[in-house]
């Protein structure tokens, strides 16, 4: 089935001489079990091009569908429904708030969300991501590579039908690139999600099912 669904989609910020085209009649398709890998430079639309596909902002033309559902024949109360209950986003500023602990993280997502994994699924994740010591720690006390991982299991912890992650791996060293790469693999093939990670880490390109090239906001399949 397809979860994510562009069609010629385009996206303007500005006008006159401050406007700027970061997406460029990009269509595309992403499918349950499988991992699509984005890669590209900075600036190169990687970043709006995956908000705009979890309905975090509109496009300027074009369709979106998440579950085939258009994103854009919704209110703004529907849309944060759609994005809660479907989309897990991992984003590059890591979206933790300050003043709550690794676990009060989770804790407030299981208070607003319908759907997360188990507590023992929760620990055995946390653990696999090397961060199962810090669950009392504050986002200021982590580093940018702790947090990364945090974001990514925060997200994993909603039990979303997406995943959407942006620049997940850019604070992890090779070893953890491998085990969030293997994680985001897994989950896609073995629990029937879609997965799309926007990136210009090249060590992700293993684990992908279809790789995309984006430059200059033009997308083009690769395999």
């Amino acid at each position: 089935m397809k979860m994510i669904e562009l069609d010629h989609v385009n996206k303007i910020f500005g006008n006159g001489v401050g406007r700027v085209q970061a997406i460029k009649d990009i269509s595309f398709a992403a499918k349950s079990g499988e991992l699509s890998l984005v890669l590209g430079p900075s600036g190169s639309g990687k970043s709006t091009f995956l908000t705009i596909a979890g309905g975090l902002q509109k496009p300027t033309s074009g369709t979106v569908k998440i579950g085939g559902i258009d994103v854009g024949s919704l209110s703004a109360k529907e849309r944060d429904r759609l994005r809660l209950n479907k989309v897990g986003f991992v984003l590059q500023n890591y979206d933790l708030l300050p003043y709550l602990t690794v676990k009060e993280q989770f804790q407030l997502i299981q208070r607003v969300s319908s759907q997360t994994i188990s507590q023992q699924e929760l620990k055995k994740l946390l653990k696999e991501l090397g961060i199962d010591q810090l669950v009392n720690k504050y986002p200021p006390q982590l580093s940018g590579g702790q947090m990364q991982r945090v974001a990514i299991a925060r997200a994993l912890y909603q039990k979303p039908a997406v995943i959407l992650a942006d620049e997940p791996t850019a604070a992890l060293d090779s070893q953890r690139v491998q085990v969030v790469g293997k994680l985001l693999t897994n989950l896609a093939h073995q629990r029937g999600e879609t997965v799309i990670v926007v990136t210009h880490d090249e060590r992700l390109r293993s684990f992908a099912d279809h790789v995309y090239q984006i430059i200059d906001g033009q997308m083009t399949m690769e395999s």
